[in-house]
């Protein structure tokens, strides 16, 4: 009768499986955060010490290569896959990577400056952009309504209290957005980036605007189209299947909700003649953007496998929409928080969901799309990302309100 494997505990190493050490290794490399690795081949457990927040199983010896090779790809590449499992909480587990990455300095060390240059995203030309786009948004409306809710608003909400639920949080937020914009009825409105509409018809039906709305998704256009014929709005709403680039016209606005992780930071000086010269003198502006407190590229399994050409600016790299331009930023706020609520909501609701991603999809994706979910509520819990609005108008615009009172509603 066979042995039955020990755990791999401290002061064991010289009994330990050479799997074991390299996962301790490992361990070592990611900070020794609350983590139990087991490896289900030998039955040994590899943990820093300590209660561990979740153990996470390694089916195969091939998993555990690719992990030490490239762990911030394989991991999400073989989790999908189901060659790694996770006992515990999801969230909690990538909460305390990103947070012991955090305190280890890790996001400016050399490491991740190579990483960084070996995962380099795609980049965002009229051509690329469409390409990325299509891999993300055109995977079908069908199985962003299944957890989006009725909004369909694939962006962060804004919660004027924790309790409140998904729907009315996301109007919460257009109507924050419209008072920092100062909306009335009349108001002309180009809007860059308008997912599946909702935002452009909350402005003309809620607050009288006549909007102009680009996106380059075939789909998410064909859904808003149908929608504003649904809601008598086709003589307010304008949806064109077009590039940003492309925007023509002078308005009273400029507005982008979320679309500014897929402009590339090459693009934002275009950016900002776009604006200036869509708003003039006297118009205003609002981009909303996930966003960094320092430089960094997006977390690479994310940017291969879930947006493509995807990039969080720093609030330095932004102000190169604005300097260029000599356009004035009268107000930033980060609302991350809101965003890690808004993404604990999409989740539930997707797991709740989980038997009709799976049938139209495969097992897969729907592993695939949870990682993803999780991993972004632990990214905004742990300060990796912020939620960043900033408003602008032109230089010499004096048609200012003294305060912010107008924001709150005061």
């Amino acid at each position: 009768m066979s042995a039955t494997p020990q755990p791999a505990e401290r002061g064991n190493e010289g009994r330990e499986s050479l799997e074991a050490r390299l996962l301790r290794r490992l361990l070592g490399a990611l900070g020794e955060p609350p983590v139990e690795f087991v490896i289900d081949w030998t039955g040994e457990r590899v943990a820093s010490g300590g209660a561990s927040v979740a153990a996470v199983h390694l089916r195969d010896r091939a998993t555990l290569l690719g992990l030490l090779a490239d762990p911030q790809v394989r991991f999400g590449d073989a989790y999908s896959a189901g060659r790694i499992e996770v006992a515990g909480d999801l969230i909690e587990l990538m909460n305390v990577v990103y947070r012991s990455a955090m305190d280890r300095g890790a996001e400016g060390s050399i490491a991740e400056r190579v990483a960084g240059w070996l995962h380099r995203p795609r980049r965002n030309t009229l051509s690329g952009s469409r390409d990325n786009i299509h891999r993300h948004y055109d995977l079908g409306n069908d199985f962003y309504s299944l957890w989006l809710g009725e909004t369909m608003a694939y962006t962060c909400a804004y919660y004027p209290s924790a309790g409140v639920d998904l729907d009315t949080a996301q109007i919460a937020k257009m109507d924050h957005v419209c008072r920092k914009l100062r909306l009335a009825p009349g108001s002309s409105v180009v809007e860059a980036g308008c997912g599946w509409g909702t935002f452009a018809m909350h402005m003309a039906e809620r607050y009288g605007a006549r909007v102009r709305a680009y996106n380059i998704s075939r789909e998410q256009i064909a859904y808003a189209r149908r929608r504003a014929r649904e809601r008598g709005l086709e003589g307010r709403v304008e949806f064109v299947e077009d590039d940003y680039r492309n925007i023509d016209g002078r308005y009273d606005v400029f507005v982008s909700i979320g679309m500014l992780e897929h402009v590339g930071t090459e693009n934002y000086p275009e950016l900002g003649r776009i604006a200036r010269r869509a708003i003039g003198r006297g118009g205003r502006g609002l981009i909303h953007s996930i966003g960094r407190n320092r430089p960094a590229p997006l977390h690479p399994w994310i940017e291969r496998r879930i947006f493509p050409g995807a990039y969080p600016p720093s609030i330095g790299q932004m102000m190169q929409i604005f300097e260029p331009a000599d356009l004035s930023v009268l107000d930033v706020e980060n609302i991350r928080l809101h965003y890690a609520l808004t993404l604990r909501d999409w989740l539930r609701r997707y797991e709740a969901a989980a038997g009709q991603v799976r049938a139209m999809f495969d097992e897969t994706l729907l592993r695939m799309w949870r990682l993803y979910l999780a991993g972004s509520v632990a990214a905004f819990e742990s300060g990796v990302l912020q939620l960043f609005q900033v408003l602008f108008t032109g230089r010499e615009n004096n048609d200012l309100p003294l305060t912010r009172d107008y924001v709150y509603g005061r």
